[in-house]
């Protein structure tokens, strides 16, 4: 479900309804499965019922600023990224496609996280010590 939310991302329109629209997602992600006559075996709901729901949203929150972050990345890394951690695809796989070994895509990778986790750590300084806040 996440990885549908992180995917679809970029046709939310209106950042104050993403409640509403991760809810429709979830919904239509529900009835396709439903139609599918999936056997897939589900999540017991009395272990949802267990997290909570500030958790969630704090995942949510969490999983927006890295797609924020994801957006200042230069396009290539972009595309290894995505093709990599939200595609599932092996090395080889996107090397073959790049046209590149598959040792360098594994550099490319370790590269662009290190971008990535520069700009995201940029995004989410921790707040400074109370000694040192301006009041």
């Amino acid at each position: 479900m996440f990885a549908r939310v992180y995917e679809r991302l970029d046709s939310l329109r209106d950042d104050d309804a993403v409640r509403p629209w991760i809810a429709q997602l979830t919904r239509r992600l529900c009835i396709d499965r439903l139609r599918s006559g999936s056997r897939e075996v589900g999540t017991d709901l009395e272990d949802l019922a267990d997290v909570p729901a500030e958790d969630t949203l704090s995942e949510l929150e969490e999983a927006f600023d890295v797609h924020e972050a994801l957006a200042e990345l230069p396009e290539n890394c972009r595309v290894i990224l995505d093709r990599f951690f939200a595609q599932d695809e092996s090395y080889r796989t996107i090397g073959d496609s790049l046209s590149l070994p598959a040792g360098t895509i594994a550099s490319r990778i370790s590269r662009c996280l290190d971008k990535l986790r520069t700009a995201f750590e940029g995004r989410n300084s921790p707040p400074l010590p109370s000694s040192e806040q301006v009041t």
